[in-house]
């Protein structure tokens, strides 16, 4: 038995403010979207680098407020990277955690928590 990459589900609740936390200032990518007619709900599918995130505005697909870790390589440059950018919610800092990793805590407009998180120091 062999276990694959997971793909974790985030709730959402509008597609604007996904667009502009995920894609915009996060930097991710759209992979696909997914309506069932033009006024569904819509699940969309996400990526930067190896990282693969679903975002869905369906109730019934996850609890909205979860946490995700994401490991990181360049997890400086990519707290640089944030700074740089206009996005007036958010200040990340990273902050080194008593088991060792260097961990950076993003909530996104949803409630749900996305940590970028280097454990090469560890």
């Amino acid at each position: 038995m062999e276990l694959g990459t997971s793909t974790p589900i985030l709730r959402i609740f509008d597609e604007r403010k996904a667009r502009d936390f995920y894609l915009e200032y996060l930097g991710f990518k759209v992979d696909f979207e997914h309506r069932f007619d033009e006024d569904a709900p819509m699940y969309l599918g996400i990526s930067r680098g190896d990282c693969t995130l679903h975002l869905t505005e369906h109730h019934g697909d996850c609890t909205p407020g979860s946490s995700v870790r994401i490991e990181t390589e360049g997890l400086d440059d990519y707290l640089a990277e944030l700074r740089s950018r206009d996005y007036r919610f958010l200040r990340p800092g990273i902050e080194t955690m008593p088991w060792g990793t260097r961990d950076m805590a993003l909530v996104d407009p949803f409630g749900n928590r996305l940590i970028f998180t280097d454990s090469s120091s560890s």
